[in-house]
């Protein structure tokens, strides 16, 4: 294996502690427009691009006669965003999952770039970031968000956007990390040296199994040990 010169972090779920709060928050801005989902369904669709998730569960779930259009896909992503940009200023329980400014440090101690991607837009990944105060101490060196590509997971844009950003031109030299099927996917699609699933957050063991991958570890703090970091 090639020396790991980056590592792409996913956040709600990897690094973000996660207790099924964008599920609900997803949820409740389709109840809001009179489509119901479960959690189950909910969590089939973490970590892709939110409107590409909203328009997979209205097809799937919606009841009604209104025909499933861009507008008002965007209506309901425009009321999720709202709501999620609220919950990462304001909640309580926001904050990082255990071990994950450690991890960062050792990584970037280490000359490993740092980058985090998600399927959020950037008007939500700006609060958390600022919240959790990563950028300003140095713990991270870009994040992408899927509006900022042309294609958002299970596509690779997202790692090749974040090498581009570091100065990364071998994707065998990234480490992919995320707790979904979409993450570990995109890893594959860019053909990353590491593809590592995180069991702790959105998917199970058993499900993350399933898909093609190089580790599943509990905590990404375990990446250390995996990249022989003390």
């Amino acid at each position: 294996m090639k020396p790991i010169e980056l590592v792409v972090f996913d956040l709600a779920g990897t690094t973000v502690k996660d207790s099924k709060d964008v599920h609900r928050v997803l949820q409740r801005a389709l109840a809001g427009f009179d489509v119901f989902i479960s959690i189950e369904d909910a969590n089939a669709v973490m970590g892709i691009p939110k409107p590409v998730a909203i328009r997979a569960l209205l097809e799937q779930r919606y009841q009604g006669s209104l025909q499933i259009t861009e507008n008002w896909i965007s209506e309901i992503h425009e009321a999720f965003v709202e709501s999620m940009i609220s919950f990462y200023k304001n909640d309580h329980g926001v904050g990082e999952k255990i071990g994950v400014s450690e991890t960062f440090r050792k990584l970037k101690e280490n000359k490993i770039k740092v980058v985090v991607d998600t399927g959020f837009d950037r008007q939500i990944v700006n609060p958390l970031l600022a919240r959790l105060g990563w950028l300003e101490n140095n713990l991270i060196d870009a994040s992408v968000t899927s509006d900022e590509v042309a294609k958002g997971r299970p596509h690779p844009d997202l790692i090749f956007k974040a090498m581009q950003l570091t100065g990364v031109s071998d994707a065998s030299c990234v480490a992919k990390v995320g707790d979904t099927v979409s993450d570990l996917q995109e890893g594959n699609a860019a053909e990353c040296g590491l593809v590592i699933g995180v069991t702790t957050g959105a998917f199970s063991e058993e499900e993350l199994q399933k898909e093609k991958h190089t580790h599943l570890i509990k905590e990404v703090s375990s990446l250390l040990e995996i990249l022989g970091i003390n």
